[in-house]
């Protein structure tokens, strides 16, 4: 531990981050999961995102949103995963005071974009479903970049005034950090200071990101599921209730750990399942989102066709091309 200050308010100068506390014997394991979760997470997020930038038939607004959601899950992963990686090749788990809180914000405005965005796409979704009629009206352009933007401008800007709090926060002993990612609550268990606004504001900031639009999503799922089952057509309800069902799975698993971990009474967090619930809103959701957003989608699956015969028939031609 380095003996400076570090913005004339802490001693502590460097973290140790503890990360998901398995064995030594376990290292290589995890290091191998975790390094396949973070390749097919980011060949599957930007595999969509090119997708639909690159095929004018999803030049929509369900995809327009989908496409933000994958940018953000790319983001999202590189923030953690890497770091993650690389303590367990070389062993080194320390990470400077700077680089933490700066993980921490992003970390944090990241999580509260994504809530949003969610949001956002499952009002898209109501409107297509249960007001089509209306849908074009309503989820104008002009609409959907306003929406997408807030929902990125606001989770920025909500997880400044937690950044600047747990920042100016006194470190001045242990620097070991029982989590795999600077976290809030495993950082304000280090501090010397008075943590209780802290953690009150951490609290209701979170409460703020994550509840009004985990209950706006369940609402919208829930009203669509309800006109789903009035489909005459058995297929086509049976189709549509599996789609919507497969999102609201994942989208009560993502809004439940974050809200067990950051709604709940911030002295009652226990670190240890935190642990566990921080893997599915930081790792295992940006991997199963392009999933089940996206490749399970008639659109998506009908542009990846069509995209893999011109790269086929390209190949071809090359072929033929040197055989000459």
């Amino acid at each position: 531990m380095a003996n400076r200050e570090w913005k004339n308010e802490t001693v502590v100068t460097e973290f140790i981050l503890l990360d998901l506390g398995n064995g030594p014997e376990l290292d290589s394991f995890v290091f191998l999961m975790f390094l396949s979760i973070y390749f097919v997470t980011i060949i599957g997020n930007t595999f969509v995102l090119v997708l639909v930038v690159a095929n004018q038939h999803l030049h929509t607004p369900m995809y327009f949103f989908l496409g933000n959601l994958a940018c953000l899950e790319i983001f999202s992963s590189s923030n953690i995963l890497p770091r993650m990686l690389l303590s367990y090749v070389s062993g080194n788990r320390s990470i400077s005071a700077r680089g933490c809180f700066t993980q921490y914000y992003f970390f944090g405005c990241l999580a509260a974009a994504e809530c949003y965005l969610l949001a956002t796409m499952s009002y898209d979704r109501y409107l297509a479903v249960c007001e089509p009629l209306h849908y074009l009206s309503h989820m104008d352009t002009k609409l959907c970049l306003l929406l997408a933007a807030a929902s990125w401008v606001s989770g920025f800007l909500s997880n400044s005034i937690l950044t600047f709090l747990i920042s100016n926060l006194d470190f001045c002993g242990p620097n070991e950090i029982d989590h795999f990612f600077c976290d809030s609550f495993p950082l304000m268990k280090l501090s010397c200071s008075d943590i209780q606004v802290a953690g009150l504001v951490t609290s209701v900031v979170a409460g703020v990101c994550s509840l009004p639009p985990f209950l706006l999503t369940f609402s919208s799922y829930l009203y669509i599921i309800v006109t789903v089952v009035r489909i005459p057509s058995a297929t086509g309800r049976k189709k549509a209730f599996s789609t919507c069902s497969s999102h609201l799975i994942v989208v009560i698993l993502f809004y439940w750990s974050i809200l067990a971990v950051y709604v709940l009474p911030y002295h009652n967090t226990q670190i240890s399942s935190n642990k566990v619930f921080s893997v599915f809103y930081t790792i295992l959701t940006p991997l199963v989102n392009p999933l089940l957003y996206s490749l399970r989608n008639k659109e998506v699956k009908e542009a990846l066709q069509k995209h893999m015969s011109k790269l086929l028939a390209f190949g071809e031609l090359l072929s033929v091309t040197k055989n000459k």
